[in-house]
């Protein structure tokens, strides 16, 4: 099994007083003191990432590690850091504020970390769907939430061919005693399109998918699992 790091997510706060939140605080100070020669801290600017760095209490010797990612810089820094993820670093991803790859050029980084088999992760973030949409690398500059879906077998169907019609990411919701019987009707409806699933979401049994809903169903029959279910953006024609 080839040992490959992990990019993580930290979300920040929105505004300039509040600190960071304790596990993430923790995360990226057991990377300086104890992981410092394999661990990459980006930022999406860097006099912005030094300030809230600094106001957090984080060391300021890591500020010379700092690796500016943001629209400017993708194009060059993202072989780069896959390169040095698939070389064991981890790496450690903080926008000016907010949930990094949610409607920012990390989720650029975060798709081509599931091309790569590189494992996704998060600090603790608040809202479980949010998360979910920048987990995923799904392109969302818009998408729809379509909350909890019906449960009546033919109310089911329905919402879910409609739901499929969508050109954009539509979010979908559901029970977990339903994961299956999802996959099962999703793969009834279509079997080309790929879904992402994102499951047990801040907990030590957090766990990521994505594929056709034939290959999720495989890898998750009988399974009940508290999740979130994103569909991949249809492509444009040409």
């Amino acid at each position: 099994m080839k040992n490959y790091g992990k990019l993580v997510l930290i979300p920040t706060p929105i505004d300039n007083h509040s600190g960071l939140e304790t596990t993430a605080l923790n995360i990226l100070l057991n990377a300086f003191n104890n992981d410092l020669e394999q661990s990459i801290f980006a930022v999406e600017e860097l006099k912005e990432g030094r300030r809230r760095w600094l106001r957090f209490g984080l060391p300021r010797e890591a500020i010379e590690k700092f690796v500016l990612y943001n629209e400017h810089t993708r194009g060059k820094e993202s072989s780069s850091l896959i390169a040095k993820l698939q070389q064991g670093w981890n790496v450690y991803i903080m926008s000016d504020c907010g949930l990094p790859a949610f409607c920012d050029p990390g989720r650029e980084l975060v798709a081509l970390c599931h091309q790569n088999k590189i494992t996704v992760t998060a600090t603790p973030f608040a809202s479980s769907v949010t998360l979910a949409v920048a987990l995923s690398g799904f392109e969302h500059s818009r998408f729809v939430f379509e909350g909890f879906i019906p449960r009546e077998r033919g109310d089911r169907i329905s919402a879910l061919k409609r739901i499929l019609k969508e050109k954009v990411s539509s979010i979908i919701l559901d029970t977990p005693y339903r994961l299956e019987k999802l996959l099962s009707e999703l793969c009834e409806i279509n079997s080309s399109r790929r879904f992402f699933i994102a499951m047990d979401l801040n907990q030590e049994t957090e766990e990521l998918q994505l594929g056709t809903a034939s290959q999720l169903l495989k890898k998750l029959k009988k399974q009940k699992r508290e999740f979130i279910l994103l569909t991949e953006p249809l492509k444009e024609k040409k």
